[in-house]
């Protein structure tokens, strides 16, 4: 059981993460072809319009993508100047701490996320070139943030188990 759940949530964060390096990638196209676009304007061709405006929902997008691939693999920033003088309980004991404390951000971002979604649909918010509504990005950030809060709780118990003797 510990397998196939250690299984299930790293692959979901590596879905996620996949998913956002694909935006990234299509990000830089269409910036490369936009700006083509701004220095052969007197040819004919034109920049890609709101292009910066895509550009804001689609990071937003990968960069709550990648939160649960650096979860699972304990990639967030860690002082450990005194850890290795820890023994392997009391560092279980930390990590324990901070997946605990990780999955509080998490949830209170995704909360965050979804009330500003709601606020942004009930006003009818665009974007000011395209006229593009303003939640649907919140919702796209918001897939992020959830598998980041899911991954996250799983963190909490696959710490809880490597403290109590369980395989982690």
């Amino acid at each position: 059981m510990d397998r196939k759940l250690a299984l299930f949530f790293e692959g979901l964060a590596r879905l996620t993460a996949y998913a956002g390096g694909l935006v990234l990638l299509a990000l830089v196209v269409m910036t490369c072809i936009s700006i083509v676009g701004r220095t052969l304007n007197e040819v004919g061709l034109k920049p890609i319009p709101g292009d910066f405006e895509i550009i804001e929902i689609g990071i937003g997008f990968a960069i709550f993508a990648f939160l649960p691939w650096c979860q699972i693999k304990r990639g967030h920033a860690t002082v450990d100047l005194l850890q290795a003088r820890f023994g392997r309980r009391l560092n279980a004991v930390i990590d324990l701490i901070s997946d605990l404390l990780m999955f509080v951000a998490a949830a209170l971002i995704g909360w965050r996320l979804w009330q500003g979604m709601l606020d942004k649909k009930s006003y009818s918010e665009t974007t000011f070139i395209l006229q593009f509504p303003v939640w649907v990005a919140y919702a796209a950030a918001l897939v992020g943030a959830a598998v980041f809060v899911a991954v996250s709780l799983y963190c909490v118990w696959r710490s809880g188990r490597a403290l109590t003797g369980g395989r982690p």
